[in-house]
């Protein structure tokens, strides 16, 4: 990800804490040669600095095929805003966007119900806990070969991150005045998302002054 200097975050607990708010996620993998994306949930934990990532794909799903043997890359997005030149002081100024990334690199390891029924479980439970945790009674209330067909019918994994890479665009490449009458706008706007990102912006403005 192209990471200007002003926009580069790397401080991983502010990063899991992004991931994990904005966790459905777009995994990408290369499949034959051929760049294969999917839109999924992730659980992501956080371990004596190690941060990984968990998650399952349909069996059907040709991406998982790439596993094991390949690099992935995990994308996390959060709200994003059109920012108007006219918010800044000079009057030669161009359009551009605010949003927030995270991107995590990693191999993903394959977890099956044949292979590994005790891991398939307890990856099972994990998400559960993480989504819906009411409904883990329901799920273990379920007839044994329900709950095995559904899990021979997905192909689960877990991906250390190796590299993680967090781009908070903010404008923080503008004077304090500009930062602030961005952030202002933004606040106003009857769309909750532009409200987001100047909620964002205000919270950098305060941090870091």
């Amino acid at each position: 990800m192209y990471r200007p200097t002003a926009f580069q975050e790397d401080n991983v607990d502010k990063l899991v804490s992004f991931m994990r708010t904005n966790s459905f996620a777009t995994l990408v993998s290369i499949v034959d040669g051929i760049p294969c994306a999917s839109h999924i949930p992730l659980v992501v934990t956080l371990q004596e600095d190690v941060v990984k990532l968990i998650g399952h794909l349909a069996k059907q799903n040709p991406q998982w095929q790439a596993f094991d043997a390949a690099e992935s890359l995990a994308i996390f997005t959060g709200a994003h805003a059109y920012i108007s030149p006219s918010l800044y002081e000079k009057h030669e100024s161009v359009p551009t966007w605010n949003y927030i990334a995270v991107h995590a690199y990693g191999i993903p390891k394959i977890i099956t119900f044949n292979d590994t029924p005790e891991t398939m479980d307890n990856m099972i439970d994990e998400m559960i806990d993480t989504y819906e945790a009411d409904y883990k009674l329901h799920w273990h209330g379920l007839s044994d070969g329900f709950r095995e067909g559904m899990m021979n019918g997905i192909i689960g994994f877990e991906m250390t991150v190796t590299r993680l890479e967090g781009k908070y665009k903010l404008s923080q490449n503008r004077s304090q005045t500009e930062q602030q009458n961005v952030s202002k706008a933004l606040l106003q706007s009857p769309d909750a998302a532009t409200r987001a990102v100047g909620a964002e912006m205000k919270q950098n403005l305060e941090t870091n002054n």
